[in-house]
């Protein structure tokens, strides 16, 4: 257990700022909101930050868990994370990105995809609307398959193959990702509607699914490139992303 002065007082700050959100066959901790101030186009904006674990064992012994966790190597494993604004719980209307993480463009800044600009334009809009959450999802990189598998895609993408082909040559699905735990979490910090910011209609599918109310759909297109055309033709064409003025590609 967490003996001395200091750790006590780390504890009992910390045993407010975490919520269980309990799943079927594991656990979801949440611990937040946090102040994380962001520089957006040299303008900064305040957001709340929360970070998700999942976790085998469920318990709201929060301080055996942390005690637990400080021998576990976590910085091994990714974990997901949200940044709020505004009233989220409360206000009537809110926008929300569910965003899978991009090593290379949103890190990088690569211009082989669009993933960076999209981050980046989530957040702005969210700000511009008054109230949202952008929900960055550790576990979705190249579409769910991995980034040593993406960099594998990438070699075949350099050599002629298109997005969907280069996962399927590899042995994947076109798109792997999975938005359960996401929405569990979303649930757990609003309950109200929520306008939904993609081009993709599986991510307006999963949420559906799941029995939430969407009042809506925000496209997202922009920073297109000789370096990324063929990627987003692909979306559109192969992966169904909604083009801007809503229609599918064979409209």
């Amino acid at each position: 257990m967490l003996n001395t002065k200091l750790e006590s007082e780390a504890f009992a700050l910390l045993k407010d700022k975490i919520q269980l959100i309990q799943q079927n066959d594991h656990a979801i901790y949440l611990v937040g909101p946090i102040q994380l101030p962001i520089n957006l186009d040299g303008e900064t904006t305040v957001f709340q930050w929360y970070c998700w674990l999942n976790f085998d064992e469920i318990t709201e012994d929060y301080e055996n868990m942390i005690e637990k966790l400080s021998s576990a190597n976590l910085a091994e494993y990714q974990q997901s994370s949200v940044l709020v604004y505004g009233d989220f719980a409360h206000a009537e209307e809110a926008l929300i990105r569910m965003h899978s993480i991009c090593h290379t463009g949103d890190i990088f800044g690569s211009k082989r995809c669009d993933c960076g600009f999209q981050l980046k334009e989530s957040m702005k809009k969210i700000r511009e609307h008054g109230t949202g959450a952008l929900f960055y999802l550790a576990n979705h990189e190249g579409r769910g398959i991995g980034l040593f598998s993406k960099a594998m895609a990438y070699v075949l993408q350099e050599n002629g193959y298109d997005t969907v082909e280069a996962n399927e040559s590899l042995g994947y699905v076109n798109d792997a990702r999975d938005y359960e735990d996401a929405i569990s979490v979303l649930r757990t910090l609003r309950s109200k509607p929520v306008t939904l910011i993609t081009n993709n209609p599986l991510k307006v599918d999963a949420l559906e699914n799941a029995g939430l109310q969407l009042s809506g759909r925000t496209p997202l297109w922009g920073d297109r490139s000789e370096y990324n055309k063929k990627y987003l033709d692909t979306k559109v064409i192969k992966s169904g992303h909604l083009r801007e003025d809503g229609k599918c590609s064979n409209d």
